[in-house]
This record gives structure tokens, sequence and C-alpha cells, in this order.
């Protein structure tokens, strides 16, 4: 019978907590600048590739966003590209990749 409350119960926290995750207006702008200057230096500064590989919505078919975001949490081994986990949140990398899925990463 308790299971009946309860999981109803963590789903609402589990919730709650990604929504407090997520990061405020002020750190989204600052993360849409990292991802435009700092990423766009390698992947082009419109995102359509350069160095590294296109992060536009129709490159990442078939990369889930568990990939994209173990991606830019560790990098790439030797490859050009970082690993981001010293700078960024999980939280943080999550909005990103989401907004690469999106199509809201490249400059207007």
């Amino acid at each position: 019978m308790w299971r009946r409350f309860a999981y109803p119960v963590l789903s609402m926290m589990l919730v709650a907590q990604a929504v407090a995750a997520s990061p405020g207006p002020a750190r989204q702008v600052e993360l849409l600048s990292i991802l435009q200057q700092d990423c766009g230096s390698c992947h082009g500064l419109t995102l359509k590739g350069g160095l590294g590989p296109s992060l536009l919505p129709d490159h990442l078919g078939g990369k889930t966003r568990d990939m994209l975001v173990a991606t830019v949490r560790e990098g790439r081994p030797g490859t050009a590209m970082p690993p981001w986990k010293p700078i960024l949140s999980d939280a943080e990398i999550g909005w990103i990749v989401d907004q690469l899925l999106a199509g809201k990463g490249a400059p207007q």
C-alpha cells in the first residue's frame, strides 16, 4: 500500500530536482556564449563544422543525449576535444546538449 503513495512522491521529487538543477537565465546566456565562442573555435562559429564536426541537429542524429553529454563531460582522448567537467556542471552540460539537439546553439 505504501508504494502507491511513495512512487508519485518520488517522481515529484525527481522532477523538482531536475528543474532546480537547470541553469538560471543569466547562466544560460553565459553558456550560450561558451557554446558559440569556445565550442565554435573548433566546431565553426556557426557550428557547421571546422576542426571538429558539425554540431547542428541533423548532424547529431544517431547520437543519444547521454552519448553527447558524456562526450562534452569527458572529452575525446586523442583529439582536440577537451573534457568540460572541470568547468561545467552536469546540469550545465545537459542544458548545452539540449540546446544543440533543439537547434538553438548556433548564432542567429
